[in-house]
């Protein structure tokens, strides 16, 4: 029995990817550097010496900045699985074989293995000490929440080893699981790594620049992050029906980032904020049709008008004494009339105090 594969007329060419780089090393970067990788391993496949390729082909080719080719290249080689050779921009790049990488490293795990065995000890003796630290131990706690487990000793000691490699705050480690676990739905420590290390290599190493970062990225995170920041509950994960409302606002009422934010400030006064009172503010400003920061803003300048206008009148009415009433009561008697009623007083007095000295 033969066993034979359909030709074509036309060869159209194949480039055949190791396993090992699919399964690896692929889920740990981001899109744009695995396009890198691939589109220059097709061209190292090919080895058309016809043909002239460099980093600045690839950039052109993909559309993309030539500096985002260069840390592609970097972010590969130190993975281990390519080698650069040469100065510039046009330097020399060679794809490691990972099948012989894979082997090489399993020859060597024995002899790394007392080795791990001492920093697995020390890793223990770090995570001890590590949720003495405020921080690190309401990351943990809050890690726990979003996992929907007690996350293990070993996971605690991956997590500090990325606090220590990928010089990552707590709050970055705690915002990548926020992500992970809420808005992709994957409650892997794997993937989650794969987050931090992307992450690192974009140079996001505090909230402020993850954030940021959402910006371009995730514009619906970005906005509800801006939210809760402004709210002071930055700190708490994605709340899926919160996450609605604020969308809502964008989205069905139109508003802008600076009028959700103008929202967020009424809250100030308010012991504890959430997203529902804030709704509140938000949607009666939609339902009145304001639209501009100058339609809000002159609705305020109303408000504290009125407030003066009120505060004026509840002070003139205090200051309104017994004299003022007495005023307004005798100013319909002419002074012979009132000179007669002070007189008749003055004898009923004297007449009393008189009764009083008899006695």
């Amino acid at each position: 029995m033969d066993f034979t594969l359909e030709t074509t007329d036309m060869d159209l060419g194949d480039t055949p990817i190791e396993n090992i780089f699919l399964n690896d090393f692929m889920p740990m970067a981001n899109g744009t550097y695995v396009k890198v990788y691939l589109l220059g391993y097709k061209y190292a496949h090919d080895k058309d010496l016809n043909i002239e390729v460099n980093n600045q082909t690839i950039a052109k080719h993909l559309d993309i900045p030539l500096e985002d080719v260069l840390r592609a290249w970097d972010f590969w080689e130190s993975k281990g699985i390519v080698k650069k050779e040469g100065e510039g921009v046009n330097y020399k790049v060679t794809f490691l074989n990972l099948k012989q990488l894979y082997i090489k490293n399993n020859f060597n795990k024995n002899e790394n293995d007392n080795d791990k065995k001492t920093n697995k000890n020390t890793l223990e003796k770090e995570v001890i000490e590590a949720n003495q630290i405020p921080s690190i131990n309401n990351m943990f706690t809050n890690i726990d929440y979003l996992m929907r487990r007690n996350i293990q000793p070993n996971e605690k000691m991956e997590i500090i080893r990325w606090i220590k490699e990928y010089n990552m705050n707590p709050d970055v480690i705690e915002k990548a699981f926020n992500y992970s676990c809420e808005i992709k739905g994957k409650r892997s420590i794997k993937y989650v790594e794969g987050i931090i290390r992307n992450w690192y290599d974009l140079g996001l190493t505090n909230i402020d620049s993850v954030i940021d970062y959402f910006k371009t990225e995730d514009e619906k995170y970005f906005r509800y992050q801006k939210v809760m920041k402004a709210l002071g509950l930055s700190h708490k994960g994605v709340n899926v029906g919160d996450f609605k409302i604020v969308n809502k606002w964008f989205e069905e009422y139109g508003y802008s980032l600076d009028i959700v934010l103008k929202g967020c400030e009424k809250a100030s006064n308010v012991m504890y904020p959430t997203v529902k009172y804030i709704d509140g503010v938000i949607s009666d400003w939609y339902k009145k049709g304001f639209k501009t920061l100058d339609d809000i803003e002159s609705l305020d300048q109303k408000v504290v008008k009125e407030k003066v206008v009120t505060n004026t009148q509840s002070k003139k009415k205090t200051t309104n004494n017994r004299f003022h009433n007495f005023e307004q009561r005798s100013k319909n008697y002419s002074n012979e009339e009132l000179e007669e009623i002070f007189k008749k007083k003055r004898e009923i007095y004297k007449k009393n105090t008189k009764g009083d000295v008899d006695g």
